[in-house]
């Protein structure tokens, strides 16, 4: 065997590890001739083994990636069913990504992994993400939702988003990627693979992506950002004979700069001009540098195969922001969203005026900026593995890992008084001052195992996860040593799945398996973690060139917890509990290509969710995103009605592809119940707006090294309240075009 096909066959190895999919009347050489290289990792696997799985996966490939060059993860999974979005910085530096109606709130239920691995800053300790890979380096996007979510963890109730880097190349090879646009922005992307000898090679990757923002500040102002991202690859095959192994090992460096802010507008400010920003926004700004190291060992013997990986990732953040006015005659003043909210009150439309910088504030109107100054670590060590068995007409495919984990939040927040002076923030002298100093650390221990039984036409998946969760908070402000909080959580999570095979084309399955979504060390120890029982029925058909599945979802929620954070106008992190809560829905896909006698084709591919909630129990709720619920209302920020439609014309060297992205209105709290006419709904506040943005790609290859891209996003400059959290309301991505240039050496 050679060097080429040994490092194929060993991915489909932890491929069936990291999957669950069984790998049916798929031969190792058809795997082997599907994938790429070892480190490569995937946790779906290929496209067969896509269609033999009993649950809900979805794959954004390359090729589908540089169709349109999105650097917005929002923008890539609105093609991918079950996903709901919570817009907010129209870049996507700060994702708010949910699955199957679970809060998408900074992403915090969701397990973000990269290569295989939690990238999470601290997923235990602190989950909501507030930073996010850049995606314009990554060469396939992995979403997983139903019974396998209990394989990757602590969250299972959604699932799993798996965002794969690029492998070392096989063979010598580079890319250029150089593109401008408007607002500002640039692009520049560059890689070279190299192997040094026959069992050494090496990568190298960069990306510098910049914008001037598409906001107007009053009074003028930055309102852009910057992004580096650094990569190294280091493969070394350990190959000896009867087994075939690799040792790789990876180095990620990555920061930003981004003058973005959580203060909106009053929705009559937005209707007039939904770009502008408020002058008391202009020293609002995100630092962060982030650095990632892997090791990863991967070997596989006769009938089984075992990767094992050890991790640390650290981030050191500070974002300045507008918080609140407080007046130095200790009078009580109204929130920045009470203020946008009710514009026409007199106190508030004094405020709001200071807001814009059209009159000066006096000691009555300080405006305080908090420095959110966070560092966080992750660390850890996973093994994940699988044994192959045979017994007479009965295979079984028994999975396993473990993970020790350790994660780390520190914060050290600070807030400083400005007045409003001719429009400018100056500091009223008084000098910065601590407000929350405290650590949460969490040590966790994971495992899980599985058994995917097939025999004829049928496969049955069981298994189990456990989670050990050790929590540690303490308060670090001095003579507070006091006030610390230590728990601990053990729980079991179990799956069962089945599908049975109608044809060779088509198959139906379904699927039950345990909710968990652990609770932060902070929170206080009475307060249960969040539990659900979720199940699955689907159906797919996988034909020579079209697809289509069609999924119904029900999750039902025993204890819906949330945690409030700075994104949805919390002071600090505290957890609510909802009660019993019901989501459920649908989610269809479907794809085929029509090819003409001219040798063109035309793909076509159309994605729709229905999602739909209610919470089982009448309450109010100091957390700011459901005040006085009422049996019945649904939960905020998800969308009833979601669909794409992508429909391409493709040449030999040439491509033209559109994508028609309609999302449905959303409430903005568990208070809004939709009655009577949406758009009056939409004026009153209440729910945010319905929008259907559509983009435009196209590229010409002029050679097999020279490739020339154009794109539109949001062709026809549709301007919507995407989201009235925390402090009023904003805007999606408006109309931008871009120019690129691929050279590939």
């Amino acid at each position: 065997m050679t060097k080429h096909m040994k490092n194929k066959t060993l991915l489909i190895g932890f491929i069936g590890a990291a999957s669950g999919c069984l790998f049916a009347n798929v031969s190792a050489a058809e795997d082997a001739a599907a994938d790429a290289s070892i480190e490569h990792i995937s946790i779906i696997g290929n496209q067969r083994t896509m269609e033999l799985s009993a649950g809900s996966v979805s794959l954004v490939d390359e090729v589908e990636l540089e169709q349109f060059e999105y650097d917005d993860i929002a923008r890539i999974l609105a093609t991918v069913p079950g996903v709901n979005v919570r817009l907010e910085d129209g870049f996507g530096l700060r994702p708010n990504i949910g699955f199957r109606g679970v809060t998408p709130e900074r992403s915090k239920k969701i397990n973000i992994m990269e290569d295989g691995l939690l990238i999470g800053p601290a997923p235990y300790s602190a989950p909501a993400a507030y930073f996010f890979p850049l995606t314009s380096k990554m060469v396939g996007v992995e979403v997983t939702k139903g019974p396998a979510a209990i394989k990757y963890g602590p969250n299972t109730v959604a699932g799993a988003l798996n965002m794969l880097t690029r492998p070392v190349p096989e063979a010598d090879e580079g890319q250029l990627d150089i593109a401008l646009g408007t607002d500002g922005y640039q692009k520049a992307h560059g890689y070279y693979g190299k192997n040094v000898t026959d069992r050494l090679g090496v990568l190298i990757e960069g990306v510098n992506l910049q914008s001037d923002g598409f906001q107007e500040l009053d009074n003028g102002g930055d309102v852009g950002f910057e992004k580096n991202d650094f990569n190294l690859k280091v493969r070394y095959d350990l190959s000896s004979d009867g087994y075939t192994q690799e040792l790789v090992f990876k180095a990620n460096y990555a920061d930003e700069k981004s003058n973005f802010t959580y203060t909106g507008l009053t929705d009559e400010d937005f209707r007039e001009n939904p770009y502008q920003r408020y002058a008391a926004g202009q020293l609002d700004r995100m630092e962060w540098d982030h650095s990632a190291f892997t090791l990863s060992h991967f070997i596989e013997g006769n009938n089984w195969t075992l990767a094992t990986q050890a991790y640390r990732t650290d981030l050191d953040r500070a974002w300045n922001k507008l918080n609140k006015f407080v007046s130095s005659f200790g009078e009580t003043l109204p929130s920045l969203l009470t203020i946008v909210s009710d514009p026409t009150e007199p106190r508030h439309l004094e405020l709001l005026a200071v807001m814009r910088g059209q009159i000066d504030s006096s000691a009555r109107e300080i405006l305080e900026l908090g420095n959110n100054d966070r560092s966080l670590y992750s660390q850890g060590i996973q093994s994940d593995g699988d044994l192959r068995l045979t017994s007479g007409d009965t295979e079984h495919l028994i999975e396993f890992g473990i993970r020790f984990h350790q994660d780390e939040i520190q914060r050290n927040h600070t807030v400083e008084n400005y007045f409003m002076r001719s429009g400018a923030l100056t500091p009223t002298g008084e000098g910065s001052r601590a407000t929350t100093t405290n650590t949460e650390q969490t040590d966790a221990i994971s495992v899980y195992l599985q058994d995917t039984i097939s025999w004829g036409d049928f496969v049955v998946t069981a298994g189990v996860r456990y989670e050990n969760i050790d929590g540690d908070y303490q308060n670090r402000v001095p003579g507070s040593e006091d006030d610390a909080q230590q728990k601990s959580n053990d729980i079991f999570l179990p799956r069962l799945s089945a599908l049975y095979q109608l044809t060779e084309q088509s198959v139906v399955f379904a699927g039950v398996h345990r909710g968990f979504v652990p609770t932060s060390p902070i929170q206080n120890e009475s307060i249960e973690f969040e539990k659900s029982n979720n199940y699955e029925i689907g159906y797919r058909y996988s034909g020579k060139d079209s697809r289509f599945e069609s999924v119904a979802f029900f999750n039902d929620y025993s204890n819906l917890i949330e945690s409030c954070s700075f994104s949805a106008g919390c002071d600090t992190d505290l957890a609510f509990s909802g009660g019993s809560v019901d989501v459920y829905g649908l989610e269809m896909a479907a794809s085929t290509e029509f090819s003409l006698d001219s040798g063109l084709t035309i793909p076509v591919d159309l994605m729709y969710t229905y999602t739909d909630s209610e919470f089982k129990e009448s309450f109010y709720s100091t957390f700011s995103l459901w005040n006085f619920v009422e049996e019945g209302n649904p939960l905020p920020y998800l969308a009833e009605h979601q669909a794409t439609l992508s429909l391409g014309l493709e040449g030999d060297n040439w491509a033209i592809k559109g994508n028609i992205v309609y999302t449905d209105a959303m409430p903005e709290s568990g208070q809004a119940a939709l009655t009577g006419d949406p758009l009056d709904n939409a004026l009153a506040g209440k729910y945010t707006d319905s929008f259907t943005v559509v983009d435009l790609s196209a590229w010409y290859r002029f050679n097999q090294d020279i490739r020339l891209y154009v794109k539109a996003d949001n062709l026809f400059d549709d301007a919507s309240i995407v989201s009235r959290r925390p402090y009023g309301a904003r805007p999606n991505r408006p109309q931008q075009f871009q120019v690129g240039l691929k050279y590939n050496f």
